[in-house]
């Protein structure tokens, strides 16, 4: 079971604390960092000192790192057009020496569009589609070839497909609970399948469409990675489970209901009930950015008996 690090920075985080949360993800031995892509707090948070760029964020810790996998869960459709974003997830991956993945999504989050200016199209998936088109098309395309497109929301002509990722593939992850339109892209287009906080009954479900969807399309269900995102909330003792749900502004028991929380023992069986239904891969969501004890404890007594 691999353990990712993801980050919420919205909700409140500078470029600063993002390396150092990034730092110590590479020194204690996790997979990845990963961060979400949005502009705007949800919730009844400050969200100071603002947003950061997901990519930019991603192009300084290229070069601030040295072995880790980076990405975002996800990037947002809606805020750039594919070109631009092909160029620019390849230049990250470059800086990386080929450490970078992309997720990709539709975009869902309407009030950040308004609050920043970003057009909210009421086509989402079906521009997500050609994006997925896109940018696997323009990275495949062999060099001194030109790379076309003639779609409803986005015409490229002639494109020189430049410049290429460091990596022969930037890995692609798909994510989301939709029952037909989401496994059926991921089938087409994805490494990996990410499902965001759901149940393991869920989680399941899921998980299975892909894997049927896989099979219809002509692929080994097997191909795809199957990964969860989940909060993490956990504690050497009841009391630090407490503190730490607290600070977060969440409940003990809807932690260990929703997510992984709880002492290392606790974290690791319900880790092990996802692991039992074909995840591979879990990102662990960090909401307090500050607490970089909470990594070392869990490097030290959750992945350490993972592994």
């Amino acid at each position: 079971m691999d353990l990712r690090i993801f980050t919420e920075p919205q909700q409140g985080a500078s470029y600063d604390t993002l390396l150092a949360v990034a730092k110590a993800t590479e020194e204690l031995g996790f997979d990845a960092f990963f961060r979400s892509d949005h502009y705007l707090k949800m919730g009844d948070v400050d969200g100071l000192p603002g947003p950061t760029d997901a990519w930019t964020t991603l192009a300084g810790l290229a070069r601030e790192t040295r072995r880790i996998r980076l990405g975002t869960l996800m990037t947002s459709a809606t805020f750039r057009l594919p070109g631009i974003l092909a160029i620019q997830v390849a230049q990250v991956d470059a800086m990386s020496g080929g450490r970078v993945e992309l997720g990709l999504g539709a975009g869902w989050f309407e009030a950040e569009h308004t609050a920043y200016g970003i057009p909210f199209p009421r086509e989402k998936f079906d521009r997500l589609e050609e994006q997925l088109e896109i940018i696997t098309g323009l990275w495949g395309t062999e060099v001194g070839k030109t790379f076309s497109y003639e779609g409803v929301h986005y015409r490229l002509a002639d494109s020189p497909a430049l410049p290429k990722p460091a990596q022969e593939k930037v890995p692609v992850l798909i994510g989301g609970h939709g029952a037909k339109r989401t496994p059926a892209l991921a089938a087409r287009f994805a490494d990996e399948f990410n499902i965001p906080f759901a149940s393991i009954e869920d989680s399941e479900r899921q998980f299975g469409r892909v894997r049927a969807a896989a099979e219809e399309h002509g692929r080994a269900a097997d191909d795809l990675i199957y990964s969860n995102a989940l909060v993490v909330c956990v504690g050497r003792d009841d009391a630090e489970v407490a503190r730490r749900a607290a600070a977060i502004g969440r409940e003990v028991e809807e932690l260990k209901e929703n997510g992984l929380a709880g002492s290392p023992a606790e974290v690791v069986d319900k880790i092990g009930r996802y692991a039992e239904i074909g995840s591979s891969r879990i990102y662990l969501q960090i909401l307090d950015l500050h607490d970089l004890d909470h990594l070392e404890l869990i490097s030290s007594r959750v992945q350490s008996q993972l592994s």
